[in-house]
Order: structure tokens, then sequence, then C-alpha cells
């Protein structure tokens, strides 16, 4: 570890960087001050022409900072949950979880306060598979178009009319202190965000002392909640290319889990409900993604 403190990689974002100060400021008051921050920009970023999917989906946000992490160049990443892929490179481990933030979707236009109030046949802007299918599950009229970008960007495109509505995860309008520009919250009741949503991972390898370091920064529901989502994704080898939402919630020593796969047009949909100790958080979300991956099938997520 240099002299000068720990190395954080993260993303160059504005959301990005201001979730690594949040974690640097934490690793202060554990007693560890001086953290220095190496943002990088990812294979994700790079990326303006063309959809992510067709680039290879989760991953692709995280790849440069855990290649650092593994070569040394950095001693810690800080990573948005939802963007890790199913399966860290071996040598990684998830060491904390930052106290996690609102977990809902944020709907945002100038033309419509829900997303069911939106006119038939509007342009509903997102990059992201779930959104999209959750949106034409409800309303398969309408029309959706990419909108890529940070946070920032896509309020811009938003404001030049390129889409009617767009949709983003309420966590990140409220780091980034954004998020009266949010026209309504949508209910988790009826629309599950990404496993992960809201959550801030850091990992480390596995053999370093920092994990122990930022081991006691770690906010433990927080871990056991994404525990549960990230077992879930893994068995139905969840990514951008499938709509899957997940939610664990905790309630004292017990766990609440509920799931979603949705096929990518929203003409069908399967969702699962489990409920037991938090101790068996990765069994539940486990379990859970047994029962759907054999509900749909083996074809569930395809196009053809």
């Amino acid at each position: 570890m240099p002299s000068g403190g720990l190395r954080i990689g993260t993303r160059a974002s504005p959301l990005a960087l201001a979730q690594a100060r949040e974690m640097a400021r934490l690793l202060a008051e554990a007693g560890h001050p001086g953290a220095d921050l190496v943002p990088m920009r990812t294979t994700g970023d790079k990326i303006t022409d063309r959809p992510l999917i067709a680039a290879g989906g989760k991953g692709l946000f995280t790849k440069e900072i855990d290649e650092a992490l593994l070569s040394g160049e950095v001693d810690l990443a800080v990573h948005s949950a939802k963007d890790m892929p199913t399966r860290l490179p071996d040598g990684l481990i998830i060491a904390a979880c930052l106290e996690r933030e609102d977990v809902r979707d944020a709907f945002l236009s100038p033309v419509a306060r829900t997303l069911r109030d939106l006119p038939l046949g509007a342009r509903l802007g997102t990059s992201s598979l779930r959104r999209k299918a959750l949106a034409l599950r409800l309303r398969p009229d309408l029309e959706v178009v990419d909108l890529r970008g940070n946070v920032e960007t896509r309020l811009r495109k938003l404001g030049e009319g390129i889409a009617d509505a767009t949709l983003l995860a309420s966590a990140g309008l409220r780091r980034l202190g954004l998020i009266d520009r949010a026209t309504s919250l949508i209910d988790v009741a009826d629309w599950l965000p990404a496993s992960g949503q809201g959550a801030i991972a850091i990992v480390v390898r596995e053999d370093s002392p920092t994990r122990a370091i930022v081991a006691a920064i770690d906010h433990a529901a927080t871990s056991t909640a994404l525990a549960a989502e990230r077992a879930f994704l893994t068995v139905l080898d969840g990514s951008c290319r499938t709509p899957i939402g997940a939610l664990a919630e905790l309630d004292g020593d017990g766990l609440r889990f509920r799931g979603i796969i949705v096929k990518p047009d929203g003409s069908a949909a399967h969702d699962v409900a489990r409920s037991g100790s938090i101790a068996d958080a990765a069994a539940l979300g486990s379990d859970a993604g047994a029962e759907l991956a054999r509900r749909g099938g083996a074809d569930f997520f395809s196009t053809g």
C-alpha cells in the first residue's frame, strides 16, 4: 500500500466520483484518511455508437477497474452493484457494501405524471432491457428508443425532446442532488429494480490486507440483501441481455425476496417470492432463481 493511502479505482463519471468520495469519507472516519481516487474510463464509457448489449452487456463499466485492481495499480474498486457481472474475475471479492440508497426507479417526463399516463405511442428512452421489458408489459404501445450516457447526459437528451420520458435509478439522482428532476417514483410492489440497484460494492483482491480495512465500513444489511440478489442472478445467468428484476428486503433476522423475469418484448413474465432467515440469504436467492429457470425454460429470453 502506498504511503499516500489507499488508491480507489472508480469510473470518472460525476455519479461514480460522488460514490467514491463517500466511501473515502467513511474510510477516513474509520481511521484511514488520505485515500486517493483513481478515475478511469471504462469500455462502457467509451462505447457511444451502439447499444451496450451489442458489446457484451454487464461488466463493461467495471472491466478496466477490476484489471487495475488485479495488477496492483489500485487497492480497491468502487462499483455500482447493478453494473457488476454475476461472476467476478478470479482473485477478486466483494469485501463490503455502503448503506443502500432508494432502490426505486424514477420516472421523468415533461408530458406525463406516470408511465401509465403517457400518450398512446409515446417514446420511452432507455438502454435498459429490464426497464424496456417492464414498460412494454404495462404499455405495449410505447416506442422504446435507445437513450444512453451518464445521468446528466440523459437528462439533457430528454430536455432536447429525443424521448417523451425516461427512467433512471432514484439512487443516482439522490446522490447527485437531482431527485427533484423526477416526475414520480415507481413503487417496487409493481416494478422490481435491477439486482443491486442503489447499492455500492467495494471490491478488493481476495488476499489483500485491504479486505480487513474496508470490512470496518461494511453495511451488513446491504451486503446480505446483495448476496441474495446476486445469487438469484447467477442461477439465471443474468446479464444486460436478460430482463430480470430482484429485491431482497430485511426485517430483523428475516429476509423477504422477490424476483421476476420478463420477455424482452414484455409479452410474458414469471415472478417468484421467498422468505427465510438472513443466514440463508444466498440460498434463498439461488432457490428462487432455479424456480424461474424451470418455469421460463431455456428459450424464455430469446427474441427470435
